[in-house]
Parts: structure tokens; C-alpha cells; sequence
């Protein structure tokens, strides 16, 4: 099989990980990886520890891409070395006429995205490599969604099957709307999507919500197959439990965009730290990623800076060590219109760590659901204030008594494993027909 992918070893970050994990696993189903990726990709961060993943079956085709970003970074002043997208966080300041005038310019004019220079070579390369290197299948991930037109257009030279598997939506995402899309852009974003979702032979994705709006916009045949976690990966992490009866510790892992910023935490915490004995003494709070400076202020507004300590990016195995560490595990959903469909590949690992989850987001959504089946935490509203405060209050209470909060159903979590997964994928693709388009 023939996997086009834009994040790859040693790219970092959430994009990386459901792919990897699934080539890892699936020569085991009696399919072999092809991996087709960019030779020099603007990664979110660079993590050499994931390319122990990458399964020694696998030949990996490395290829030069051509991306806008140099020229963003000579226009807005940003450093060369700092990896960027044009979809800008909020600041402290305002942001400037020259980015935004780049988002302007990156939302009309590389559609469906900034790597969508890199279709037309793909494609030719590839047909070219196919001739000398039959395949029985391709798949696609996206986002960016440039590797699923490039699939599209290789599939129908080739006429050989095509699953094109969806992490997040398209014109669905949450920052769709600040790309600041000129109404012929928009249009042609749409039909994009809608080519791709009508072509492929089956789409995948991660939650049945993504699952309802994906048939809503042409799909023919959608699966769901959540994101997951390795059991390889937790070897050994059983022994992180770090034995401090005097820290009770929160812990945030990943990006925290200001979409994502849970304004009723932070206030349910500093009334924790007012009103209940040894809380604030005990507290503290990890935020394990990336970090906007929206969020450290309401932090700090919140009187919680002392408490808490932000941890830039750390290689896979460090992060769930921390993820293993710590006492409760927060789970923020963005707070945009597609709420109800978040859920992030960090939950499952969460859930495999064992440790009680305090989810914030819509209690109707499919990370609620999730929580709610495997017994592993509690959701509570974004405004839900007054909840997590009792919440949080009982959890300490039970901490203090060095007693479990949860009791997770493990035959529930075990379904989530990455080979359970894989071996799904495998049998999708074996079930896929020849096509001849």
C-alpha cells in the first residue's frame, strides 16, 4: 500500500501519530507500507525518539516540497528557524497588516492549503514510481488536505483503490472562517472537498460526529476509527507514579490554543485555593505543549501562576511519563462550532494512563460519550463553573485519602489499542474493489 502523509519522522506532534502507529502494525495483517512524505516539511516540532516507530518493513520515499512559508517569514519578520502556519494564535500585541494580509493571501491563493504545490509533482513522481512498483491500495491523511488531491488524481490515473482518512475536517475545521475566504475561494474549497469525498472508495475518520458531516458533504462510504494508543509505548511507565503525597497535580498535554483556553477552570481553581484548606499548598498545574499568551494571562488573572508551570514540547515518551506523574488529566475541547466532534488523540492516552480525566466541552460530545463508556472521568459545560468546582473538590478530597477517583472499564479502553486498530484498517483495505475510473 501506498501511504501519502504529510507528517512523518522525525516531524513531532498529534499529526504524526495515528499513521505511524497504524504502519507500525499493520504488516502484521499482511499489508506493507509505502510511506510518501516531504523531504523538508514545516513541522509543528522535530521528535528523533518517534522513528523508532517507523516498522523496518516500510520503504519511506522522501521528496523536496515547496512552501510559502520562507516568504511569510520575510514579510511578517518571523525567524527562519521558527516553524510557522498562517493561522495566527492571539498575541499579546495586535497582529500585524503584513500577516494579516499573509492569511489573506494564504486563505485565496493556496487552496485547499500551503502545500498544495506539491500536488503536481507528487503526482508525477508517483505514477512514475507505481509503473516500476505495483500497489495495491492508497491511502491519504489530511489534514492538509493537498496529500487527498493528490491521492484523488493518482487514483484515477491508476485506477487502483483509494481510502482517504480525515484526522480533522475540512471546510468544517475550526479555523475555516479565519482564513478570510474570498466567496469564489470558498466555493472552490467546497468542491474540493466534495470531489474527494464522492472519489475516494471509503473515507475514514475519528468520531462519529466528523462521520454525520462527512456524509452530509458527499461521502459515499464512512468509517469511524478513533484515534488511539500504543500499548508498547507505556512499557515501563508504571513505575513514574511519582510518590509525593504533597503535589496535587493537573496536567494539560499539547497545544493550547485560545479556543481551548477554560476560562471556568481557572476560576473554579482560584476558588479552590480561597476557600478549601491545603489546596492551594498542594496545587499544581502542568501545561505540557505549546502555550498561547491568551491562556498564561487568564492564569495569571486567575492568581494561579505560582501554581502553575508551563512545559514546552516534549518527545513522546517524556510527555506521557508526564502523563503517567500526574494526578488528573484535563481534556479541553475548542470551544467552536465543532465541538461536539473533538476527540484528540491525547485522550487515549490519557485513558490508558489510568488516570481520572476532567473534560471541558459539550456534555453531548463525542469525547463525553467516550469518557462515559470507558468510566474513565466526568465531562462538565464550558461555562459549567459551579461543576468543576465540586468536581474537583471531591477529587482532592480523595486524593488526600490516597484513594482512586475512577475505576476505568478496561475491556472498554482496550478496543482503543493502535493493533486492535490497524488490524480494522487492514480489513478495510482488503474489502476495498479494484477501481476503473
Amino acid at each position: 500500500m501506498l501511504l501519502i502523509t504529510y507528517y512523518w519522522p522525525p516531524s513531532g506532534g498529534s499529526g504524526v501519530q495515528r499513521w505511524l502507529k497504524y504502519a507500525r502494525y499493520l504488516p502484521a495483517s499482511g499489508w506493507q507500507p509505502v510511506i510518501y512524505t516531504p523531504l523538508n516539511p514545516e513541522a509543528p516540532a522535530t521528535d528523533e525518539s518517534l522513528l523508532s516507530d517507523v516498522p523496518p518493513e516500510a520503504e519511506i520515499l522522501k521528496r523536496p516540497i515547496t512552501e510559502p512559508y520562507q516568504w511569510y517569514k520575510k514579510v511578517t519578520g518571523r525567524k527562519e528557524s521558527v516553524n510557522v502556519g498562517f493561522i495566527r494564535s492571539e498575541r499579546d500585541g495586535p497582529e500585524s497588516r503584513a500577516e494579516l494580509f499573509s492569511r489573506w493571501v494564504r486563505g485565496n491563493f493556496f487552496i485547499p492549503d500551503a502545500r498544495c504545490l506539491w500536488i503536481r509533482p507528487s503526482v508525477r513522481y508517483l505514477r512514475s514510481y507505481l509503473s516500476q512498483n505495483p500497489a495495491d491500495a492508497i491511502i491519504s491523511t489530511g489534514p492538509p488536505h493537498s496529500m487527498h488531491r493528490i491521492a484523488q488524481k493518482l487514483a484515477h490515473k491508476t485506477g487502483l483503490p483509494w481510502l482517504a482518512d480525515f484526522r480533522d475536517p475540512w471546510t468544517g475545521i475550526d479555523f475555516y472562517d479565519d482564513l478570510l475566504l474570498t466567496p469564489p475561494a470558498d466555493h472552490l474549497h467546497h468542491r474540493m472537498e466534495r470531489a474527494v469525498l464522492s472519489k475516494a472508495d471509503v473515507v475514514t475518520t475519528v468520531s462519529p460526529h466528523i462521520s454525520r458531516e462527512l456524509y452530509r458533504k458527499g461521502a459515499r462510504r464512512v468509517e469511524v476509527i478513533p484515534n488511539g494508543y500504543d500499548p508498547a509505548d507505556f512499557s515501563g511507565l508504571e513505575d513514574s507514579r511519582k510518590p509525593d503525597s504533597n503535589t496535587f497535580t493537573l496536567l494539560h498535554s499539547g497545544s493550547l490554543v485560545p479556543s481551548r483556553n477554560p476560562h471556568s477552570l481557572w476560576a473554579a481553581l482560584s476558588r479552590l485555593c480561597d476557600t478549601l484548606p491545603g489546596f492551594r499548598e498542594s496545587l499544581r498545574i502542568r501545561l505540557v505543549g505549546s502555550v498561547d499568551g491568551s491562556v498564561r494571562q487568564s492564569v495569571e488573572k486567575a492568581g494561579l501562576s505560582r501554581q502553575c508551570e508551563v512545559v514546552p514540547y516534549l518527545p513522546h515518551q517524556e510527555a506521557l511519563r508526564e502523563v503517567f506523574s500526574s494526578d488528573v488529566l484535563l481534556l479541553l475541547i475548542n470551544q467552536t462550532a465543532n465541538a461536539e466532534g473533538f476527540l484528540s488523540g491525547k485522550v487515549f492516552e490519557y485513558l490508558a494512563a489510568g488516570r481520572p480525566v476532567l473534560c471541558i466541552g459539550p456534555k453531548k460530545g463525542d469525547a463525553a460519550a467516550l469518557l462515559r463508556e470507558t468510566e474513565a472521568g466526568l465531562t462538565h459545560d464550558f461555562d459549567d463553573q459551579d461543576g468543576i468546582f465540586i468536581t474537583l473538590k471531591e477529587w482532592f478530597a480523595a486524593w488526600q485519602k490516597q484513594q482512586p477517583v475512577t475505576t476505568p472499564n478496561l475491556e472498554a479502553v482496550q478496543k482503543y489499542s493502535r493493533p486492535f486498530q490497524a488490524a480494522q484498517v487492514a480489513a478495510l483495505l482488503d474489502r476495498l474493489p479494484a477501481r476503473n475510473d
